[in-house]
Protein backbone atom coordinates (compact mmCIF):
# COMPACT_ATOMS: atom_id res chain seq x y z
CA UNK A 1 0.00 0.00 0.00
CA UNK A 2 1.37 3.41 -0.91
CA UNK A 3 0.83 6.22 1.58
CA UNK A 4 0.97 9.72 0.19
CA UNK A 5 1.86 12.69 2.35
CA UNK A 6 0.97 16.31 1.88
CA UNK A 7 3.40 19.21 1.85
CA UNK A 8 5.35 19.80 5.07
CA UNK A 9 5.17 23.22 6.67
CA UNK A 10 8.51 24.99 5.98
CA UNK A 11 8.73 25.98 9.64
CA UNK A 12 8.31 22.34 10.65
CA UNK A 13 11.05 21.38 8.19
CA UNK A 14 13.32 23.88 9.91
CA UNK A 15 12.51 22.35 13.29
CA UNK A 16 13.11 18.80 12.03
CA UNK A 17 16.46 19.92 10.62
CA UNK A 18 17.42 21.41 13.99
CA UNK A 19 16.51 18.20 15.83
CA UNK A 20 18.66 16.20 13.40
CA UNK A 21 21.57 18.62 13.76
CA UNK A 22 21.49 18.42 17.55
CA UNK A 23 21.40 14.62 17.42
CA UNK A 24 24.58 14.66 15.33
CA UNK A 25 26.63 16.42 18.02
CA UNK A 26 28.78 14.09 20.11
CA UNK A 27 28.38 14.10 23.87
CA UNK A 28 31.78 15.79 24.17
CA UNK A 29 30.44 18.70 22.08
CA UNK A 30 27.44 19.34 24.31
CA UNK A 31 28.34 22.99 24.92
CA UNK A 32 28.61 23.63 21.17
CA UNK A 33 25.26 21.87 20.69
CA UNK A 34 23.60 24.17 23.20
CA UNK A 35 25.05 27.22 21.45
CA UNK A 36 23.71 25.89 18.14
CA UNK A 37 20.24 25.44 19.64
CA UNK A 38 20.12 28.94 21.09
CA UNK A 39 21.53 30.53 17.93
CA UNK A 40 19.00 28.70 15.74
CA UNK A 41 16.10 29.76 17.98
CA UNK A 42 17.24 33.37 17.75
CA UNK A 43 17.16 33.18 13.95
CA UNK A 44 13.89 31.24 13.74
CA UNK A 45 12.06 33.73 15.94
CA UNK A 46 13.81 36.92 14.75
CA UNK A 47 14.96 37.47 18.31
CA UNK A 48 17.63 39.61 19.99
CA UNK A 49 18.93 37.11 22.53
CA UNK A 50 18.17 33.75 24.16
CA UNK A 51 18.70 32.56 27.73
CA UNK A 52 18.76 28.91 28.80
CA UNK A 53 18.84 27.79 32.41
CA UNK A 54 18.16 24.99 34.83
CA UNK A 55 16.36 25.48 38.12
CA UNK A 56 16.28 22.97 40.97
CA UNK A 57 13.95 22.63 43.94
CA UNK A 58 15.54 22.93 47.35
CA UNK A 59 15.17 19.77 49.48
CA UNK A 60 13.92 21.84 52.42
CA UNK A 61 12.11 25.11 51.93
CA UNK A 62 10.07 27.58 53.92
CA UNK A 63 6.33 27.53 53.58
CA UNK A 64 6.42 31.26 52.95
CA UNK A 65 8.88 30.94 50.05
CA UNK A 66 7.24 32.73 47.08
CA UNK A 67 9.32 30.64 44.66
CA UNK A 68 8.18 27.34 46.21
CA UNK A 69 11.77 26.21 46.70
CA UNK A 70 12.85 26.68 43.06
CA UNK A 71 16.28 28.27 42.56
CA UNK A 72 18.62 28.69 39.55
CA UNK A 73 21.47 26.20 39.15
CA UNK A 74 22.81 26.81 35.62
CA UNK A 75 22.43 29.82 33.31
CA UNK A 76 23.63 30.26 29.75
CA UNK A 77 23.09 33.41 27.65
CA UNK A 78 23.65 33.24 23.92
CA UNK A 79 25.05 36.78 23.65
CA UNK A 80 26.30 37.75 27.13
CA UNK A 81 27.15 41.38 26.46
CA UNK A 82 28.11 43.20 29.70
CA UNK A 83 24.72 44.84 30.29
CA UNK A 84 22.86 41.56 29.80
CA UNK A 85 25.35 39.59 31.90
CA UNK A 86 25.02 42.10 34.73
CA UNK A 87 21.21 41.92 34.53
CA UNK A 88 21.24 38.13 34.63
CA UNK A 89 23.64 38.11 37.59
CA UNK A 90 21.46 40.62 39.46
CA UNK A 91 18.35 38.51 38.91
CA UNK A 92 20.25 35.35 39.91
CA UNK A 93 21.28 36.99 43.18
CA UNK A 94 17.80 38.34 43.80
CA UNK A 95 16.24 34.90 43.49
CA UNK A 96 18.33 33.80 46.47
CA UNK A 97 17.49 36.91 48.50
CA UNK A 98 13.74 36.45 48.84
CA UNK A 99 13.05 39.91 47.33
CA UNK A 100 11.55 38.54 44.13
CA UNK A 101 9.50 40.09 41.35
CA UNK A 102 5.98 39.12 40.31
CA UNK A 103 7.28 37.79 36.98
CA UNK A 104 9.63 35.43 38.84
CA UNK A 105 6.84 34.22 41.10
CA UNK A 106 4.52 33.53 38.19
CA UNK A 107 7.27 31.65 36.33
CA UNK A 108 7.45 29.09 39.15
CA UNK A 109 3.71 28.74 39.71
CA UNK A 110 1.78 25.72 38.51
CA UNK A 111 2.81 22.11 38.10
CA UNK A 112 2.47 21.73 34.32
CA UNK A 113 5.35 19.61 32.99
CA UNK A 114 5.51 21.80 29.87
CA UNK A 115 4.42 25.40 29.47
CA UNK A 116 4.88 28.26 27.01
CA UNK A 117 4.12 31.82 28.07
CA UNK A 118 4.08 35.14 26.20
CA UNK A 119 5.22 38.03 28.39
CA UNK A 120 2.38 40.39 27.48
CA UNK A 121 -0.24 37.70 28.11
CA UNK A 122 1.21 36.75 31.48
CA UNK A 123 1.88 40.03 33.30
CA UNK A 124 -0.66 42.77 34.13
CA UNK A 125 -0.36 46.17 32.35
CA UNK A 126 0.98 47.92 35.45
CA UNK A 127 3.97 45.56 35.61
CA UNK A 128 5.32 47.11 32.41
CA UNK A 129 5.52 50.45 34.22
CA UNK A 130 7.61 49.00 37.04
CA UNK A 131 11.30 48.82 37.89
CA UNK A 132 11.86 45.17 36.95
CA UNK A 133 10.68 45.63 33.38
CA UNK A 134 12.69 48.84 33.01
CA UNK A 135 15.86 47.45 34.54
CA UNK A 136 15.94 43.95 33.10
CA UNK A 137 14.22 44.56 29.76
CA UNK A 138 14.29 48.15 28.50
CA UNK A 139 17.69 49.09 29.96
CA UNK A 140 19.39 46.10 28.26
CA UNK A 141 17.61 46.49 24.93
CA UNK A 142 14.72 44.04 25.37
CA UNK A 143 11.01 44.73 25.08
CA UNK A 144 9.31 41.34 24.87
CA UNK A 145 9.91 37.64 25.57
CA UNK A 146 8.53 34.13 25.30
CA UNK A 147 9.36 31.65 28.04
CA UNK A 148 9.27 27.88 27.99
CA UNK A 149 9.32 25.62 31.01
CA UNK A 150 10.18 21.93 30.76
CA UNK A 151 10.08 19.61 33.78
CA UNK A 152 12.74 16.89 33.61
CA UNK A 153 11.62 15.44 36.92
CA UNK A 154 9.87 16.67 40.06
CA UNK A 155 12.91 18.64 41.21
CA UNK A 156 14.60 19.88 38.02
CA UNK A 157 13.23 22.17 35.32
CA UNK A 158 14.59 23.82 32.21
CA UNK A 159 13.71 27.47 31.65
CA UNK A 160 14.25 29.14 28.28
CA UNK A 161 13.63 32.79 27.39
CA UNK A 162 13.67 34.29 23.90
CA UNK A 163 13.89 38.10 23.78
CA UNK A 164 13.00 40.72 21.19
CA UNK A 165 13.86 44.42 21.16
CA UNK A 166 11.53 47.38 20.85
CA UNK A 167 12.05 47.65 17.08
CA UNK A 168 10.58 44.17 16.51
CA UNK A 169 6.89 43.30 16.71
CA UNK A 170 5.63 41.58 19.82
CA UNK A 171 5.72 37.81 19.90
CA UNK A 172 2.51 36.27 18.60
CA UNK A 173 0.61 33.14 19.50
CA UNK A 174 2.10 31.57 16.36
CA UNK A 175 5.60 32.35 17.64
CA UNK A 176 4.73 30.64 20.89
CA UNK A 177 3.42 27.60 19.07
CA UNK A 178 6.59 27.35 16.98
CA UNK A 179 8.86 27.60 20.02
CA UNK A 180 6.71 25.14 21.94
CA UNK A 181 6.77 22.64 19.07
CA UNK A 182 10.55 22.95 18.79
CA UNK A 183 11.20 22.47 22.49
CA UNK A 184 8.68 19.64 22.91
CA UNK A 185 10.94 17.34 20.92
CA UNK A 186 14.11 18.17 22.85
CA UNK A 187 13.55 16.80 26.33
CA UNK A 188 16.28 14.22 25.63
CA UNK A 189 18.68 17.03 24.72
CA UNK A 190 18.13 18.98 27.94
CA UNK A 191 18.49 15.79 29.95
CA UNK A 192 21.90 15.21 28.38
CA UNK A 193 22.91 18.80 29.06
CA UNK A 194 22.14 18.46 32.75
CA UNK A 195 23.71 15.03 33.03
CA UNK A 196 26.93 16.51 31.69
CA UNK A 197 26.91 18.88 34.67
CA UNK A 198 26.14 16.12 37.15
CA UNK A 199 22.55 17.16 37.70
CA UNK A 200 19.57 14.76 37.67
CA UNK A 201 21.58 11.72 38.79
CA UNK A 202 24.95 12.56 40.35
CA UNK A 203 25.15 12.62 44.13
CA UNK A 204 27.24 15.80 44.04
CA UNK A 205 27.94 18.48 41.48
CA UNK A 206 30.88 17.90 39.17
CA UNK A 207 33.92 20.14 39.29
CA UNK A 208 34.96 21.81 35.99
CA UNK A 209 37.91 19.39 35.73
CA UNK A 210 35.64 16.37 36.32
CA UNK A 211 33.20 17.61 33.69
CA UNK A 212 35.96 17.81 31.07
CA UNK A 213 37.00 14.24 31.89
CA UNK A 214 33.38 13.04 31.88
CA UNK A 215 32.68 14.38 28.39
CA UNK A 216 35.84 12.73 27.07
CA UNK A 217 34.87 9.43 28.71
CA UNK A 218 31.48 9.54 27.05
CA UNK A 219 33.17 10.30 23.74
CA UNK A 220 34.96 6.93 23.99
CA UNK A 221 38.45 8.16 24.81
CA UNK A 222 40.80 6.07 26.93
CA UNK A 223 42.17 7.51 30.14
CA UNK A 224 45.65 7.99 28.63
CA UNK A 225 44.14 9.88 25.70
CA UNK A 226 42.13 12.07 28.07
CA UNK A 227 45.21 12.85 30.14
CA UNK A 228 47.15 13.88 27.05
CA UNK A 229 44.26 15.93 25.66
CA UNK A 230 43.72 17.80 28.94
CA UNK A 231 47.41 18.18 29.74
CA UNK A 232 47.32 16.29 33.03
CA UNK A 233 49.01 13.23 34.44
CA UNK A 234 47.39 9.77 34.02
CA UNK A 235 47.10 9.56 37.81
CA UNK A 236 45.15 12.82 37.94
CA UNK A 237 42.83 11.64 35.17
CA UNK A 238 42.29 8.30 36.94
CA UNK A 239 41.48 10.14 40.17
CA UNK A 240 38.84 12.21 38.34
CA UNK A 241 37.38 9.10 36.71
CA UNK A 242 36.98 7.37 40.09
CA UNK A 243 35.38 10.49 41.53
CA UNK A 244 32.96 10.69 38.60
CA UNK A 245 31.94 7.05 39.01
CA UNK A 246 31.35 7.61 42.72
CA UNK A 247 29.24 10.71 42.15
CA UNK A 248 27.06 8.94 39.57
CA UNK A 249 26.86 5.76 41.63
CA UNK A 250 28.31 3.51 38.90
CA UNK A 251 31.32 1.21 38.69
CA UNK A 252 32.43 1.45 35.09
CA UNK A 253 32.16 3.36 31.83
CA UNK A 254 29.42 1.12 30.44
CA UNK A 255 27.13 1.89 33.37
CA UNK A 256 27.97 5.58 33.07
CA UNK A 257 27.08 5.55 29.36
CA UNK A 258 23.80 3.78 30.18
CA UNK A 259 22.68 6.87 32.08
CA UNK A 260 22.79 8.84 28.85
CA UNK A 261 20.65 6.21 27.14
CA UNK A 262 18.06 6.35 29.90
CA UNK A 263 18.62 2.74 30.91
CA UNK A 264 19.36 3.50 34.56
CA UNK A 265 17.54 5.61 37.13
Amino acid sequence: MHLSTGPVDPQNQEVYALWDQLADFSVADGDAALTHLLSTLRTMLSARNVLWGAVVRLPSRKRTDPLLGWRPRLVRVLDPIPAVAASVQKQYDTLWSGNVDLSQILSTSGDEPFRVRLLFETLPPEWFEGEHYRRHYLDVGFADSISVRIALNEDVRIRLFVFRDAQAPRFSAQDGQLLGFTMRGLRWFHRQQLLSHGLLIANAALTPAERRVLLSLLDGQAEKEIAQKLGQSPNTTHFHVKSIYAKFGVRNRAALAALWLGKLR
